[in-house]
């Protein structure tokens, strides 16, 4: 029973099921989620969030408690510095803050 609960609560926590909730909470204020792949750059965030009024963030997901790889962390920077808006997300709790300022920035 013990092996089904850990099971479970790393299903709860695990990068692709913050990334799902991230898209599905994105949807429901009316943004779009793109994933973001480039092979020939690596280390750029896993999303891309457009929302209303034409704002545009880049978002990188990480299961409960991981943090960005050194390449991930200088892309973030880059982007940083280009005025861009960027997030490291690890839990749902953090979507749910983003979330409501985004309404409200709507």
């Amino acid at each position: 029973m013990k092996k089904l609960e850990a099971i479970t609560r790393h299903a709860e926590v695990s990068e692709k099921a913050i990334e799902k909730y991230l898209v599905q909470e994105v949807k429901a204020i009316g943004g779009i989620c793109l994933k973001y792949s480039n092979a020939n750059m690596v280390g750029y965030p896993d999303r891309v969030v457009c929302l209303h009024g034409g704002k545009v963030v880049w978002v990188e997901l990480k299961s409960k408690g991981k943090k960005p790889t050194k390449i991930q962390t200088i892309r973030q920077n880059e982007l940083v510095s280009l005025g861009h808006e960027v997030y490291t997300i690890d839990n749902k709790q953090t979507i749910d803050e983003l979330i409501k300022v985004w309404r409200a920035e709507k």
